[in-house]
């Protein structure tokens, strides 16, 4: 991956090869902001560009022995990190991240999951990953100006590694760079974010993204723009989108199938659709609740007749138009608790059958407010 790969972001990529070139480089900086982004793509192309021997004025050269190696992510002094499953190590793994990183750019956790068939287990950077990354940042430096770690989803870390890497971080070997890819920074350990320098990572520009899908996609400009408003500055949602992704579409039938039985009252029809829900996998159901919270928020602006901001397809457009008054200023703090409550408690492993049954009831009384 190379900055010019890297949609938008002009600025901040400028600004990460001028701080090079100047010789300013951070021991440890964390990329943070939304999912689908480019933080991860931009983190590697940073780590390609330092230890690229002809550096250009705009990206690495792609000719010399470095860049050959990171073209293939096989480059002795390049290590990740990242959510894996089974309490393994992420250099288990390996094989089968080099080869997702090859057909993916910009995708997200579920993704990743999907491809190593974790089922329904969470992906977690478990304690023991952090003795690898302390033997293998112990080494010398192989062949290149840095050697550098790249974490990927640092708040998926448990705190046992997260804690035993605090002096690592602080106080990392000579020519030694740590880069964290985050997408949650309130769940990322603060005292390991109080180590390193944070760059925030805005969403994508929609009319970089309007040019970036119809360069991918070969769409009409009337459509790509469409597509690009309703992701929000996520390639990773528009691609989505434009796929028509099986998981989307099924999250939002289950979301009208929820919002229906609840608000019917029928006790049969919502422990069937507790049920249903209970039995996806816990990274799918996590998924469905952060989708559904995005419709709530969604539902609640179109109220506003502001139709720039709201950003919701055709389908999920039609469902609003008798279900948005449903959703408003009496109900839509206590929605967003609930299922964001619901979202944690999932994440720390909480009975799936009796929180999802319990989120269908008290749906079934705020939707009456």
């Amino acid at each position: 991956m190379y900055f010019r790969n890297v949609i938008g972001l002009h600025d901040v990529k400028q600004y990460l090869i001028d701080s090079v070139q100047r010789g300013v480089v951070p021991h440890a900086r964390i990329f943070y902001g939304p999912e689908g982004v480019g933080k991860l793509p931009l983190a590697i192309a940073y780590a390609r560009y330092l230890n690229c021997s002809r550096r250009g004025a705009d990206d690495a050269c792609g000719e010399c022995p470095s860049c050959h190696k990171f073209d293939k992510l096989a480059h002795p002094d390049l290590h990740f990190v990242y959510p894996v499953v089974k309490s393994k190590v992420s250099d288990e793994y390996l094989p089968q991240w080099r080869e997702f990183l090859s057909q993916n750019t910009y995708f997200n956790l579920n993704h990743w999951l999907n491809f190593i068939s974790a089922e329904n287990a969470q992906g977690v950077i478990y304690a023991k990953e952090s003795d690898e990354i302390i033997r293998k940042l112990n080494l010398k430096v192989y062949e290149a100006p840095y050697k550098i770690m790249i974490v990927w989803l640092p708040e998926k870390m448990h705190d046992a590694c997260a804690n035993k890497l605090l002096k690592m971080v602080e106080e990392p070997p000579g020519d030694t760079v740590f880069l964290l890819v985050s997408e949650d920074r309130e769940n990322v350990l603060q005292t390991i974010w109080s180590r390193c320098q944070p760059l925030h990572i805005r969403a994508i520009e929609e009319g970089e993204m309007t040019t970036a899908i119809q360069q991918r996609f070969s769409l009409e400009q009337d459509a790509a723009r469409s597509y690009a408003h309703i992701a929000h500055g996520s390639f990773t949602r528009a691609i989505e989108i434009i796929a028509s992704s099986e998981d989307t579409k099924y999250f939002f039938d289950l979301f009208v199938k929820m919002m229906r039985t609840s608000i019917s009252r029928n006790i049969r029809a919502i422990r069937e659709t507790a049920g249903e829900m209970a039995g996806i996998g816990r990274e799918m159901q996590k998924s469905f609740l952060l989708y559904t919270l995005a419709m709530f928020r969604e539902y609640f602006i179109s109220n506003l007749k502001e139709p720039e901001m709201v950003y919701l397809n055709d389908e999920e457009r039609q469902f609003g138009d008798r279900f948005a008054p449903f959703i408003n200023e009496k109900n839509i703090e206590d929605f967003n608790d609930e299922f964001s409550l619901a979202y944690r408690q999932i994440e720390q492993n909480g009975n799936a059958k009796i929180i999802f049954l319990d989120l269908c009831l008290k749906v079934t009384v705020l939707l009456r407010k």
